[in-house]
C-alpha cells in the first residue's frame, strides 16, 4: 500500500463516503490537485474548439462561453454519478467533421449540423440504456477502431496545417490537390513560431504546455501583426449557440439513406473514442476489476453518451471523455472528485471566452498538429503484414484526412475488410452487423450511380 493510500483523507467525512476516497487511497487534498492538472492540459479546447466552428460561421466567443459551459456540467456529472476522474469536454476530431464535413462540405447549417450530433448522441444514449453499445462495440474489428482513432488524428492534424496557412490547395489546375506553403507570410511564420513553442513546452513536460502555447503564440501575433485588438471587447459571455440545432434539415439535405450513414459515423466515432479513452483512464487508475472491466461502466457510459446531444444543444459539438485525464490520474487523481474539480474549473473559465476573439488560427493551429500526431499513436498497433488488417485500416486512416469526411474513410473501411474475409472464405468470421453497416455504405458510395438509374 502506498503512503498516499495509508494517510487518512482530508476533509469532510461525507466527502469521504460519497467519493470512496479513503478506500481508493487519496484524499481531499490529492483530489483537488489532480483536478487542477487535467484542467490546465485541457483548457486549450475553450479557444480550439471556437477556432474549428468559427470555420462554419459560428461566432467564437459563443462558442467559447458554450464550450465552458458544457465541459464543466458534463465533468460535474462525471464525477457525481460515475465516481470516476474522467474529464470531458467537446471532442476534437468530431468538431472538424462538423465544420469542414457537414457545414462547408455537405452544405448543412450549423444547426442541421448540430442537429446531426443530437441525434447520434441519443442514438448512443438509447444503446446505453439497453445495453447495446458493448455488443456493437465487439462486431468491428480492433484494427479498425485503432484505424479511426489514427484517421480521425491525422484529419485534425491536416486541419491544423490548413488553418495555420501551411498548406492549400494549388491556384488553377495543378499537379497536386494541395501543397505546401514556404512561410513567406506573417501568418505562416507565426504558425511555425507556435509550432516550435507547442513541441518544445511540450517536450519539457512543462504542464498546461497547449493552453501556455496558445497564449504565447497569440501574444507573438500580436506584436507581428498577425492580429489585432479589437475596438471593442466584450465584457459578459455569450451564449447565443445554446439551443441552435435542426434535427431535420439533415434529412431533407442529404436525403435519407445518407443522413443515416452519417448520423452513424459520427456514433461510431464517439463510441470507440469513449471505450478506448475510458479503459485507458481507468486502467491506469487501478480501478479495473480482476478481468480487465470496468466497475458500474454503464454509469460512465451513460453520462458520456449524454455529453453528445448535450454538446449538440448547445452548439459546440459532441462532448466526449478526454485522454488527458491521464495528467490527473498521474497526480494520484483515483475519484470523480477530480473530474468535479475540473468542472468547477471550466465554469470559472466562462468568464474567459470573451477574449477568444484574440487568439488567431495560427495560435491553435500547433495544438491540432501535436494533439493529431498523438491520437495517430495508436497505428503502432495495426499490423499492416496482414492483407486483411492492414488495408482496410489503411484506406480508413488515409480517406478520412484527404476526403475531409470521417464518413467516407470508416465506410471503405468496413466495405473493403468484409470484402476480403468474404473473397478469402471467411465470412462466417463476419460478424451480422458488419454485413448489414457494409451494405449499407456500399449503397452510400453508389447512390449517384443508383439515382441516375432509377430515374432513367
Amino acid at each position: 500500500m502506498t503512503d498516499t493510500a495509508q494517510r487518512a483523507p482530508s476533509g469532510g467525512s461525507g466527502l469521504d463516503s460519497y467519493f470512496k476516497l479513503s478506500e481508493r487511497g487519496t484524499n481531499v487534498a490529492t483530489e483537488v490537485r489532480a483536478g487542477v492538472a487535467t484542467f490546465l492540459v485541457m483548457a486549450y479546447i475553450i479557444f480550439v474548439n471556437p477556432s474549428i466552428l468559427g470555420a462554419a460561421g459560428l461566432d467564437p466567443g459563443a462558442v467559447a462561453a458554450a464550450t465552458a459551459l458544457v465541459a464543466g456540467a458534463l465533468c460535474i456529472a462525471m464525477g457525481v454519478v460515475a465516481n470516476y476522474p474522467l474529464a470531458m469536454a467537446a471532442g476534437l476530431g468530431i468538431n472538424g467533421a462538423v465544420a469542414f464535413g457537414l457545414v462547408l462540405g455537405s452544405g448543412l447549417t450549423p444547426a442541421g449540423a448540430m442537429g446531426v450530433i443530437v441525434l447520434e448522441g441519443i442514438v448512443v444514449t438509447i444503446l446505453v440504456v439497453i445495453g447495446l453499445r458493448e455488443a456493437i462495440m465487439d462486431a468491428v474489428p480492433t484494427s479498425l477502431k485503432y484505424a479511426i482513432g489514427v484517421g480521425i488524428g491525422l484529419f485534425i492534424l491536416f486541419i491544423g496545417f490548413v488553418n495555420g496557412g501551411l498548406i492549400q490547395q494549388p491556384p488553377g489546375d495543378g499537379p497536386v490537390p494541395v501543397q505546401f506553403i514556404f512561410p513567406n507570410s506573417a501568418g505562416a511564420s507565426l504558425t511555425l513560431i507556435g509550432l516550435a513553442i507547442t513541441i518544445i513546452l511540450y517536450a519539457r513536460k512543462v504542464t498546461g504546455a497547449l493552453v501556455i502555447s496558445i497564449v504565447l503564440t497569440t501574444i507573438v501575433g500580436l506584436i507581428m501583426g498577425v492580429q489585432s485588438f479589437p475596438d471593442t471587447l466584450a465584457v459578459s459571455p455569450d451564449f447565443s449557440t445554446l439551443g441552435e440545432f435542426d434535427l431535420g434539415e439533415v434529412f431533407t439535405v442529404l436525403g435519407t439513406l445518407t443522413a443515416l450513414l452519417t448520423i452513424f459515423s459520427f456514433m461510431l466515432t464517439d463510441f470507440f473514442d469513449t471505450m478506448g479513452t475510458a479503459t485507458a483512464i481507468v486502467e491506469q487508475a487501478e480501478l479495473t476489476d480482476e478481468d480487465g472491466s470496468i466497475p458500474d461502466v454503464g454509469k460512465l457510459l451513460f453520462v458520456d453518451s449524454i455529453g453528445a446531444a448535450l454538446g449538440g444543444m448547445a452548439g459546440v459539438s459532441s462532448n466526449t471523455s478526454y485522454i488527458e485525464s491521464s495528467a490527473g490520474v498521474a497526480e494520484g487523481g483515483r475519484t470523480g472528485l477530480t473530474a468535479v474539480v475540473v468542472g468547477i474549473l471550466f465554469l470559472l473559465s466562462i468568464f474567459l471566452a470573451p477574449i477568444a476573439g484574440l487568439i488567431p488560427p495560427q495560435a491553435t493551429a500547433p495544438v491540432l498538429i501535436l494533439v493529431g500526431f498523438l491520437m495517430a499513436s495508436l497505428i503502432k498497433d495495426i499490423d499492416f503484414t496482414d492483407l486483411e488488417e492492414g488495408l482496410p485500416a489503411l484506406l480508413a486512416i488515409v480517406l478520412m484526412p484527404l476526403t475531409y469526411s470521417i464518413t467516407v474513410g470508416i465506410g471503405a473501411g468496413f466495405v473493403v475488410w468484409v470484402l476480403i474475409k468474404a473473397v478469402l472464405g471467411k465470412a462466417r468470421q463476419v460478424p451480422v452487423l458488419m454485413w448489414v453497416v457494409s451494405a449499407a455504405f456500399v449503397v452510400y458510395f453508389l447512390q449517384t450511380l443508383l439515382g441516375q438509374t432509377f430515374s432513367a
